[in-house]
């Protein structure tokens, strides 16, 4: 009975080293994240979160459709630059079909380097050339059992 109530102990004692390990991983890693400016005026975009690290960044908001400036079947592209205003790369993102005052969520999660500032512009029209690769949102469950073979075949 004690064998069984020490083997319980340890697997107890690896649940929460596993809990407080995740909790300071989320904490650094959001820590990381500053502010990022945007320097456009398209009222029609609310961004709630717009944030970048050294190497990578998160926008997310909401976009409103009114019914004096219809953005249905449009474009936003967001276009972002450094501190010395360079140009980085675009992320283009597809507008829904909206119904007048119709509210549509978007998150762009984005792999650029120094990112100072943006600028959000509506088009018509989706232009041609180079979009930055949106950052995987998560891993599939195969990538997660590879990924986890790898690690134990290391430490073993």
């Amino acid at each position: 009975m004690s064998r069984v109530k020490t083997l319980l102990m340890y697997a107890l004692w690896i649940v929460l080293f596993i809990i407080f390990s995740e909790f300071l991983i989320n904490v650094g890693l959001n820590s990381t994240y500053k502010p990022i400016e945007r320097r456009d005026n398209v009222s029609q975009v609310n961004v709630y979160q717009a944030e970048a690290t050294l190497v990578n960044g998160r926008i997310r908001g909401l976009i409103t459709n009114s019914e004096t400036n219809n953005i249905s079947n449009k474009y936003l592209e967001f276009d972002f630059y450094s501190e010395r205003d360079v140009f980085l790369g675009k992320k283009i993102i597809d507008i829904n079909e909206l119904e007048a005052n119709e509210i549509q969520n978007f998150e762009i999660l984005f792999k650029l380097e120094d990112v100072d500032y943006y600028t959000v512009s509506v088009l018509d029209e989706r232009p041609e050339g180079e979009e930055i690769e949106i950052l995987p949102e998560g891993w599939t469950t195969a990538e997660i059992i590879v990924a986890t073979a790898f690690t134990l075949l290391i430490f073993w």
